[in-house]
C-alpha cells in the first residue's frame, strides 16, 4: 500500500508539490490568526461553591457541609464531574459541566441546588455561596499573614479582612479574596440562669435586645429657622461596654440593662 502512494506520487510531482504549497499557505494563515495564552485555559465550565464553618474540625465539615453540597448538585443538567476541598471551617466544591454549557446557564443550575440546600445546612452556618466567574489558572497565589509577638490571631484575621482583602480586591484582574484561619472576632452575652428571675426578664427578653442593639434609628428632620436638622439615634455597638448598657427591659419604670 505505501509503495503505491509512493509511486503515485512520484508520477504527479506537481500536483503533490502544489497540494504542499496549498497546505503550508493555509498553516500559515491558520497560526498567524491563532490566539496566543501563556497559560491557555483548558479546563471544562465550572462552576465553584464556597461553604464556610467557622469553628467546625475538617471531618464535621466533610460530613455536615460538603456531602450535602455534593449529594445536591450530582445528577443537575449537565453535570459531569463533581470535586470537592474540605479544610478547616471552610468547604470548596468544584462542580465541572459538558464542554459546551453556558456559563451562566451552569451557574443558574448550581444557584437553585443550593437554595434546595441552605435549609439542610447545621444551624449558624451561612449559606453557600458561588465564586466568580474566573478560569482555575487563576487560582495562582496564597498569601501568609503573621504577626509580630503580642499580635493576637484574632488582630491579625481583622487585618486580612478588612486591609488586606480590601487592597487586594483593587488591584486589576483580582476576582476574590478569601481570607481563612484566625479568630474572628465576636462579643458573646453570658446570661446567669440566677439573675434572670430576680431582674424579671426571661431568656427571651435577653435575646431580643442583643439582636436589637446594633441598629440606627432614622428620626427625619427637624426644621428651625431655616436649618434642617437630621435626627437620628446612634445604637450600632463598638465595644463590650456599649453591649453591656443595652436595656433588655423596663420593670416599674427602671430600666433592666
Amino acid at each position: 500500500m505505501l509503495d503505491r502512494v509512493i509511486r503515485w506520487a512520484i508520477r504527479n510531482r506537481l500536483l503533490v508539490v502544489l497540494a504542499s504549497a496549498v497546505l503550508l499557505a493555509g498553516g500559515m494563515y491558520t497560526a498567524a490568526r491563532m490566539p496566543v495564552d501563556v497559560f491557555p485555559d483548558l479546563t471544562a465550565p465550572t462552576v465553584t461553591v464556597l461553604a464556610e464553618a467557622h469553628g467546625m474540625a475538617p471531618e464535621e465539615v466533610e460530613t455536615l457541609i460538603t456531602f450535602p453540597i455534593e449529594t445536591a448538585v450530582n445528577g443537575a443538567t449537565g453535570v459531569r464531574r463533581v470535586r470537592s476541598s474540605t479544610a478547616q471551617g471552610i468547604a470548596i466544591v468544584f462542580v465541572e459541566f459538558e464542554w459546551g454549557t453556558d456559563l451562566f446557564q451552569a451557574r443558574q443550575i448550581v444557584s437553585e441546588r443550593m437554595q434546595l440546600v441552605a435549609a439542610a445546612l447545621p444551624a449558624g452556618v451561612p449559606p453557600p455561596v458561588l465564586a466568580p466567574v474566573s478560569s482555575i489558572m487563576g487560582e495562582i497565589m496564597i498569601v501568609g499573614v503573621t504577626g509580630a509577638r503580642g499580635v493576637s490571631p484574632m488582630d491579625v484575621r481583622a487585618a486580612a479582612d478588612f486591609t488586606v482583602r480590601r487592597r487586594l480586591l483593587a488591584v486589576p484582574g483580582v476576582s476574590q479574596v478569601v481570607p481563612i484561619g484566625g479568630e474572628v472576632r465576636q462579643y458573646q452575652v453570658l446570661v446567669s440562669p440566677e439573675r434572670l428571675p430576680a431582674r424579671g426578664v426571661t431568656l427571651l427578653d435577653v435575646l431580643r435586645a442583643a439582636e436589637g442593639a446594633n441598629v440606627n434609628a432614622a428620626g427625619g428632620v427637624f426644621m428651625e429657622r431655616g436649618q434642617e436638622y437630621v435626627i437620628r439615634g446612634i445604637g450600632r455597638v463598638r465595644n463590650a461596654e456599649d453591649i453591656a448598657q443595652t436595656v433588655v427591659a423596663v420593670r416599674g419604670g427602671v430600666p433592666v440593662l
